[in-house]
């Protein structure tokens, strides 16, 4: 039975917003959620970046629009945004770390807005998700980029987990989507 759940689509297509949904719901009836989402940084109507948030408030930049790397120097890049691996990996790391030693009593749930390229720059990031995924008191609730270009390993091998279940958010189904995620979330900490 599934007990992982990630959402997956095109750029824009409202993931974010359906997991903030989700955490809110989950924790007003009092399932212990932890865990990050990113979120779009606009200047003068023009997207610069992405930052990192936690569900506790912590916020630190994950991204922004950035000049090439030096010479000689490797580029954690993706199309025009720098990112910013120790800030990511100073935020992201200590929650999923928590998760990845199960939780606690009971199912607890883990949110992982986003597994994408910026974020797997970071192999601790990578491992720790690993670990969340393993965890046995942990429900993970994440999103992940629809297939696009050269596979993501880790994106890829989530997808084949036996133990994840994978939506697909549409502007059609974006508006109808947050029972049916709540109900695999709860299905998945039984």
């Amino acid at each position: 039975m599934a007990r992982h759940v990630f959402l997956t689509g095109p750029p824009g297509v409202g993931k974010t917003t359906l997991i903030q949904k989700a955490s809110r719901a989950l924790q007003r009836s009092g399932v212990p959620v932890d865990g990050f989402y990113t979120e779009e940084v606009r200047q003068g109507g023009r997207r610069v970046g992405f930052d990192v948030v936690t569900l506790s408030g912590a916020r630190g930049p994950l991204s922004r629009v950035g000049p090439e790397p030096l010479p000689g120097k490797p580029g954690c890049r993706v199309g025009p945004y720098v990112v910013d691996v120790a800030s990511l990996e100073q935020l992201a790391l200590p929650v999923l770390r928590s998760a990845g030693s199960g939780g606690g009593p009971g199912h607890s749930v883990c949110v992982i807005d986003e597994i994408g390229k910026m974020e797997l720059f970071s192999q601790p990031f990578i491992q720790a998700v690993r670990q969340a995924l393993g965890a046995p008191g942990t429900v993970i609730l994440g999103t992940i980029p629809v297939p696009k270009g050269k596979p993501l390993a880790l994106v890829e091998e989530i997808r084949s987990r036996e133990d994840v279940t994978v939506l697909s958010v549409t502007k059609e189904n974006r508006n109808h989507l947050l029972s049916e995620i709540l109900s695999c979330v709860q299905s998945g900490r039984k």
